[in-house]
């Protein structure tokens, strides 16, 4: 075959270039342009959802506003976007219509939409929408207290509850006096007076069945409706713990010998009921020791017919076991505490003692006490 010689013109001129494969019908087919649109069309969304939740995760979990720890409020019913616009309220989350968004599709995101609980919270400065979430679903709301202490009558523990801030609702039944164990209480806000003066009654009633069964034998206690009214005295002769079983164990040893109990908190609560002590009473009157009462054991035999306080844990055991001892009077040496004697004998000294630091005791009080001015 030969070679056609090209001019000059010719070589320098370019080649035409093959024109394009004709394009594949199947390509042209509306199914495949279809198709290749949808997956276009998930890919991006995959991609803008992964970088939402990637960006959204992030603002979920950053600290928020709160400046300064506080606490807030949920109430019961509130639902999810209620909850959300006291959040923002409280400026625990960000006043904003994308902190309001965020917050709603994270707790959804979780699960957490009808899990979370009312209450009141506490929450740290700049705590994180997420932080805020599980605190309220886990319900572990702000707990508060009451105290009451041992020996209270009923009156005194009804005066306390009534008056505690947080607590609500009225009282509608009202306990006897010795029902109620002193204690301390602890209940979130919402919580009614009732139920924590019903809780004070179980835990009583719990206490009292356990010391009743552990007692010893041969005691002369024959209820327990005994073994409280007689705690109740032994509560109120002395705030020190060590000394409620040997206090016990002189009273126990009277009721034996078939001695009077003779003691003076009972002439109080005879007189005045449970108002005996809502009022300063630091002694007795002469008169207040004579005045007839069917509560006054210097005048009546064995035991008040009824408690004069609610005893403690440690004074219900300290009757049910009482210290085994050979004591039958007991006087205040002075210290808070108590000097024991086995005889009248030396019960008379012990008290002689004991007006002996009384009077100097005046007597310093008095030389401290600055003379009036002209």
């Amino acid at each position: 075959m030969r070679i056609k010689p090209k001019s000059p013109r010719e070589a320098i001129q370019p080649e035409v270039a093959p024109a394009p494969p004709a394009r594949s019908r199947h390509v042209r087919n509306p199914i495949v342009i279809l198709i290749n649109l949808v997956i276009t069309v998930a890919v991006l969304t995959l991609l803008g959802g992964g970088a939402a939740l990637y960006f959204g995760k992030q603002a979920f979990e950053e600290p928020g506003p709160l400046g300064s720890d506080s606490t807030v409020l949920i109430s019961s019913g509130a639902g999810l976007s209620g909850i959300t616009e006291r959040l923002q309220a409280q400026n625990v989350i960000e006043d904003g219509i994308v902190d309001e968004l965020l917050f709603n599709l994270g707790v959804r995101f979780y699960k957490n939409a009808t899990r979370l609980q009312a209450g009141e919270y506490a929450f740290e400065a700049g705590v994180s929408m997420k932080d805020v979430m599980e605190a309220l679903v886990s319900g572990k709301a702000v707990v508060h207290q009451v105290t009451i202490p041992e020996g209270w009558t009923t009156a005194q523990i009804l005066q306390r509850v009534r008056s505690h801030p947080v607590l609500v609702g009225e009282i509608t039944e009202l306990p006897k006096e010795g029902d109620l164990l002193p204690e301390t209480y602890a209940f979130t806000r919402g919580t009614t007076r009732q139920n924590i003066i019903d809780q004070m009654k179980a835990a009583q009633a719990k206490v009292l069945a356990a010391a009743w069964e552990r007692r010893a034998p041969n005691l002369p206690v024959e209820t327990p409706e005994d073994l409280v009214i007689l705690a109740s005295i032994v509560e109120k002769e002395t705030a020190k713990a060590d000394e409620r079983p040997r206090i016990a164990g002189v009273f126990v040893n009277r009721l034996e010998k078939g001695m009077r109990l003779q003691s003076d908190p009972t002439i109080l609560y005879g007189l005045y009921g449970g108002e005996a002590w809502l009022q300063d009473r630091s002694a007795i009157k002469q008169s207040e020791l004579k005045k007839e009462n069917a509560y006054n054991t210097y005048q009546i035999d064995a035991l008040p017919p009824g408690p004069i306080g609610n005893p403690g844990r440690a004074s219900l055991e300290a009757v049910a076991n009482p210290s085994r001892t050979k004591d039958l009077y007991f006087v205040a040496d002075g210290t808070g505490g108590h000097i024991f004697a086995e005889t009248y004998e030396q019960h008379q000294a012990n008290v002689a003692k004991w007006r002996k630091l009384e009077k100097e005791q005046r007597e310093k009080e008095k030389a401290a006490t600055p003379a009036p001015s002209n």
